[in-house]
């Protein structure tokens, strides 16, 4: 028992050991959050989450068409369409700038996800009514607004059972 147990505790502090170089070496780091920073909020209520929108020119203001259709295997795809707006995940919490910027996911008014491209697949919704709503936003987070009014697309379902 006494050498099956220390067998067990080497190879707990080998494998952790290698499992850190390796994170390491693929250039995974092991940061904390700041449940105070803005910037770091998955999982919040929409309207905590967010400050002040970034108004910006109705001119070229971006536009966005949102479809949310069944999977043939599971769930749901959902599939953004953009106009004046470039996808932009490598400066995600960065400064802003003007026509980029990554996309929000909620679900019945809590947020799901960073979006950062035209599609994402939906595991599982909850059943009944639905309604999937995406906002655009800043690579800081904000959301975009014209006028006072944030740039988002919003599609109502009804998931059976």
């Amino acid at each position: 028992m006494g050498r099956t147990f220390a067998l067990f505790i080497i190879g707990l502090v080998f494998g952790g050991g290698i499992g850190f170089v390796l994170a390491a070496g693929n250039g995974i780091t092991f940061d904390g959050h700041d449940h105070g920073d803005a910037s770091q909020h998955d999982g919040m209520d929409h309207a905590k989450t967010h400050e002040t929108p970034l108004e910006i020119l109705a001119a070229n203001a971006p536009e966005i068409t949102l479809a949310v259709t069944p999977d043939p295997m599971t769930g749901y795809n959902l599939h953004l369409t953009t106009q004046n707006f470039t996808f932009a995940p490598e400066a995600a919490s960065l400064a802003d700038v003007a026509g980029e910027g990554h996309a929000h996911v909620y679900i019945n008014g809590e947020k799901l996800a960073r979006l950062y491209g035209p599609w994402m697949h939906l595991n599982a919704l909850p059943v009944g009514d639905v309604e999937v709503q995406v906002t655009l936003n800043s690579n800081d987070h904000r959301a975009l607004s014209v006028a006072g009014t944030p740039i988002t697309a919003t599609v109502q379902l009804s998931v059976p059972e």
